[in-house]
């Protein structure tokens, strides 16, 4: 089989349309139904099928296509590998990561990094996991930073910090003239990001457990960097990391809702495709997330500690 047959192919797979994909590959549209019949007969089997207004896959164009990207990384672990050879740390790493890692540890892993390795060239995508999984499962990431989830086959992980989620309030709010209880929490409206996010999930079902009305949500944003500044400026609850708050500083706007029912612990860790090559950069880049989320995760203390 020819590898560029094999990389048509997947863009094929993935547009599900041979008109899309020659506008993307920029080649005629027999040259690719000729590259299609090439791996057909090569693997004696039909790989596409019509699928209404497009194609899909057949069963044995599923199993192609696993294979397919998986000689692709081969092909460029092997060229990034030999590259690598006598050039020291250099090189370009792909790093996915979520809002809160980005504003917390990356700054400082990304200028340890710079420092030791001023030739590496660093390139981010800032967005939650169900889209950065995708895009390292592809092979567009080199690494990911994002909260833990069950173990997935193909992917390896390696833990940074352990992060808290906590209930926060503007440092005005009626909560805090008194001892507030989770029962209190359902009087007020809430900032909180959009049903299906792990956070919001966590804190709906603890309501649910306790027979309680859900958060009443006026606000619903998938920014979570812009979170911490609804709060101050509304006057709505929300649940944000508590790397967000800090209680040694007086100015701080915001203030933690001091509850051990809406203390949601989860960890950080930054995954990469197990059998993947990583650039020695890439690996130093790692062990100074290790070192950022280490601090990170002393910063960061309960109400009252």
């Amino acid at each position: 089989m020819d590898l560029r047959d094999l990389r048509y192919f997947e863009t094929i797979a993935e547009l599900e349309h041979i008109g899309r994909a020659t506008e993307r590959l920029h080649r005629t549209q027999p040259a690719l139904t000729s590259s299609v019949r090439r791996l057909e007969q090569a693997c004696g089997a039909p790989l596409l099928e019509k699928a209404g207004r497009g194609i899909r896959l057949t069963p044995a164009g599923r199993v192609l296509l696993k294979w397919a990207q998986r000689v692709r990384f081969d092909v460029e672990d092997a060229r990034r590998e030999i590259g690598e050879i006598g050039r020291g740390l250099s090189g370009h790493i792909r790093v996915g990561i979520v809002p809160t890692a980005a504003q917390f540890i990356l700054p400082p892993a990304a200028r340890q990094l710079m420092t030791t390795a001023p030739d590496v060239t660093l390139r981010t995508v800032v967005a939650l996991i169900d889209t950065l999984k995708p895009m390292l499962r592809k092979g567009e990431l080199d690494l990911m930073v994002g909260t833990e989830s069950a173990a997935e086959a193909g992917f390896a992980s390696q833990r940074l910090a352990e992060d808290h989620i906590v209930v926060a309030a503007s440092v005005t709010h009626p909560l805090f003239g008194g001892q507030p209880m989770l029962r209190d929490l359902t009087d007020y409206r809430w900032v909180l990001q959009p049903p299906g996010a792990p956070t919001r999930d966590w804190l709906d079902h603890t309501f649910d457990r306790k027979r309680l009305p859900r958060p009443r949500v006026q606000v619903e944003s998938t920014m979570l960097l812009t979170l911490p500044a609804l709060i101050a400026e509304t006057g709505l609850l929300s649940f944000i990391s508590r790397h967000h708050l800090d209680p040694s500083d007086a100015r701080s706007p915001l203030r933690e809702v001091p509850l051990k029912e809406t203390t949601m612990r989860r960890r950080m860790v930054v995954t990469y495709r197990e059998s993947a090559y990583l650039l020695p950069a890439a690996r130093l880049l790692i062990s100074f997330l290790k070192d950022a989320g280490r601090v990170a995760a002393k910063g960061a203390h309960p109400a009252g500690d």
